[in-house]
């Protein structure tokens, strides 16, 4: 019996090292997807924050330019300078869109450097 284990053992060692290694490489690329998930957040929490306080200051000052043009207008043409105005709010807003889309369209891959590693993983054991 113990010729018996001890062969079995042997033929088991180099699967369970083969594994061993599987695991440990899919380990190694889980906390790489961690950490990028994680840069990516912070990445998205602080372009989220520099957009709204850009946004709230925008709007602040296109309010006070509104209030500014209407009260210089305000005898000869009023209508005329408000439609003028929200012409040029439109055509701003319509941009910035476009500009959105256009942003999320070309986005970088997400994950791109695991998945780079997955790649070379693939390569090396395809390999004979």
């Amino acid at each position: 019996m113990t010729i018996e284990t001890q062969s079995q053992r042997g033929e088991r060692s180099p699967l369970r090292r083969i594994l061993s290694s599987v695991f440990a490489i899919l380990q190694t690329r889980l906390e790489l997807v961690g950490i990028e998930l994680a840069e990516e957040k912070d990445r998205l929490l602080g372009v989220l924050f520099l957009g709204l306080a850009a946004m709230m200051l925008a709007t602040m000052a296109l309010i006070a330019l509104t209030a500014l043009i209407a009260i210089a207008f305000w005898d000869t043409y009023r209508l005329q300078a408000l439609a003028g105005i929200t012409v040029v709010y439109a055509i701003a807003g319509l941009a910035c869109a476009l500009k959105a889309r256009s942003s999320l369209r070309n986005a970088p891959m997400v994950f791109e450097a695991t998945i780079a590693e997955f790649e070379k993983d693939r390569e090396v054991f395809r390999k004979p």
